[in-house]
């Protein structure tokens, strides 16, 4: 059934996580929803094995990208059906992905891991943000850059994460040298499909800034360190490509592509995004503090953070200036907004913890609202437990995906309950770490909101938040608040003379928006969550900077 008319102009925002793709197609006029369709990737997160049965690492996450077209392909159609428009009224498509997800291609884009030479080599598959394996290139990247005093370190707080491309990277060019010599190009995820969607290869610079140690004004870090990080990546700046600023067009949809996906031919495309990050025009949050110190009606980005919260939590916040802030991932001019410095941390397991609290209950698991239900009822620290908020390592402030998860309190008599209790009220905490570490540095924060999958389900872990940080949280308007950003700028790209947008500010302004909730803090629960607070901070600076065991053990573990 026909839910438009002719005059009605739509963008597709394309957001994909970290197990699944969807498609939101979204009416450019008022950011209305009119249809979305979410498909699972068929090969998950590879994290045990290749498709052929070749055995993985400790710590690795792969994907298939077979498995993203797919996404296209089959969401793009789904849409177009359930809203029954016309496809010749989608002006613009946007994308997001996960960062850093990295692959090794050719000079046509063709990924190594197609290639049959290839297919049975780990190394030339697509590595997800949350393979920890590089961790040991992280370590020495970090320790050789803060030797050679590279000025770029403190942009990203003094340490670069394993999760993003340099540490990844060079692990390829040291454990598999052959796929470093074949791979022409080393791209992101997010700029290769819009490469598959355009047929033109287009680099995003908020990737760029935040993943790879890129920026305007320097370019990448030099051929003299990437050489003293491992002889191979002398060469590597030549494998990466020239960023384009966010908001542009990257190109226009391929014929080839277009049938595929049941689009019209020449459908503006923006450049690629990071899903945390394209998520803030999604709030309608796109401006910054003009010259007459207008703030576009209270959307101004700057001092607003928005916390995404999925599988993993990302945190963004903008500024007017460049800020140095220890653990932050980065601080990029551009990089979230036009006009604005973009900073980024976050939390490297989010909804995580709960999923492997299922696995660990097993067939004990009472299920999720049972567990909330029992876990209200204790009321703040009614546990007795405290949780390090680590299963997945730690992203901000310490940057150390070698750390890992801490309980602490059990007893004979504890319950599943207590321990899910535990483990919202140590993300709250954690969350709190991060902003009191931006405030302690004189980085503004006027307001708090939310958005994904946690931000929309859990009225407890909300709650909690608010208390924990003494902050009112808002709610984005959208649960797909990555999709909508990424329509956003799907509707930028067309640009108004197709029935677009000619700014981000103004997408903003007319897609995005909060809904009207708001979780205000109970004192009484704050003054309780400050006494918690204090003790997660001693076993924070204990743990994460004095004793070394969580890293032994996890040694130990690998044998």
């Amino acid at each position: 059934m026909s839910v438009s008319t002719s005059a009605h102009r739509y963008a597709i925002g394309y957001d994909f996580g970290s197990e699944s793709g969807r498609a939101v197609l979204v009416d450019v006029a008022d950011g209305r929803e009119v249809a979305m369709a979410v498909l699972p990737y068929r090969h998950l997160v590879m994290d045990q094995q290749l498709p052929d049965g070749t055995k993985l690492g400790h710590d690795w996450a792969l994907q298939h990208p077979a498995d993203y077209l797919e996404v296209l392909e089959v969401t793009t159609k789904q849409v177009l059906k359930d809203s029954g428009i016309d496809p010749a009224q989608v002006i613009g498509i946007g994308t997001d992905f996960t960062a850093c997800t990295v692959l090794p291609t050719t000079a046509d884009g063709t990924p190594l891991c197609l290639l049959p030479q290839w297919a049975t080599t780990p190394h030339a598959w697509i590595k997800l943000w949350k393979h920890h394996a590089a961790q040991p290139w992280a370590d020495r990247l970090n320790a050789l850059a803060a030797a050679r005093n590279e000025p770029w370190l403190i942009e990203y707080g003094g340490k670069i994460s394993s999760e993003w491309l340099f540490p990844k990277v060079a692990q390829v060019a040291d454990e598999a040298p052959q796929v470093y010599d074949a791979a022409a190009k080393f791209i992101e995820a997010a700029d290769w499909i819009v490469w598959q969607l355009t047929g033109v290869e287009s680099r995003n610079a908020c990737t760029a800034g935040y993943k790879a140690i890129w920026s305007a004004e320097r370019g990448f870090p030099t051929r003299e360190f990437c050489a003293a990080l491992h002889p191979k990546l002398a060469n590597l700046v030549d494998k990466l490509g020239n960023p384009v600023p966010l908001g542009r067009k990257a190109g226009e949809l391929t014929p080839a592509m277009a049938t595929r996906m049941g689009l019209k031919a020449g459908t503006a495309v923006a450049v690629g995004n990071v899903d945390a990050h394209v998520s803030v025009p999604a709030c309608g949050i796109g401006g910054t503090v003009g010259p007459d110190g207008s703030d576009f009606g209270g959307r101004s980005a700057n001092g607003v953070f928005v916390a995404i919260m999925g599988t993993s939590c990302c945190d963004i916040l903008c500024g007017p200036k460049k800020q140095v802030v220890p653990g932050m991932c980065g601080v990029v001019k551009d990089g979230v907004v036009p006009g604005s410095f973009g900073f980024e941390a976050g939390q490297s397991g989010f909804g995580d913890h709960f999923a492997w609290l299922s696995r660990f209950l097993g067939k004990g698991d009472p299920g999720h609202e049972q567990l909330e239900q029992e876990a209200l009822a204790m009321g703040p620290g009614g546990s007795g437990l405290l949780a390090l908020d680590w299963w997945n390592g730690n992203r901000s402030v310490l940057v150390d995906a070698d750390l890992t998860g801490m309980l602490i309190g059990q007893n004979l008599q504890t319950t599943p309950a207590q321990v899910y209790r535990a483990l919202v009220e140590g993300l709250a905490l954690g969350m709190r770490q991060i902003i009191d570490t931006f405030g302690e540095h004189q980085v503004r924060i006027d307001r708090i909101v939310a958005c994904g999958g946690l931000a929309e389900k859990n009225r407890l872990f909300m709650q909690t938040v608010a208390d924990a940080t003494g902050r009112p949280i808002q709610i984005a308007r959208s649960a797909q608040a990555p999709a909508v950003g990424s329509a956003i700028f799907g509707a930028v790209a067309a640009g108004k003379a197709r029935g677009g947008w000619d700014s981000v500010a103004d997408g903003a302004a007319a897609m995005g928006g909060l809904k009207e909730l708001t979780f205000t803090p109970n004192p009484a629960h704050k003054a309780i969550y400050d006494q918690l607070f204090a003790e997660y901070r001693t076993l924070h600076d204990y743990f994460g900077r004095t004793n070394p065991v969580m890293k032994t053990l996890k040694k130990m573990r690998k044998g």
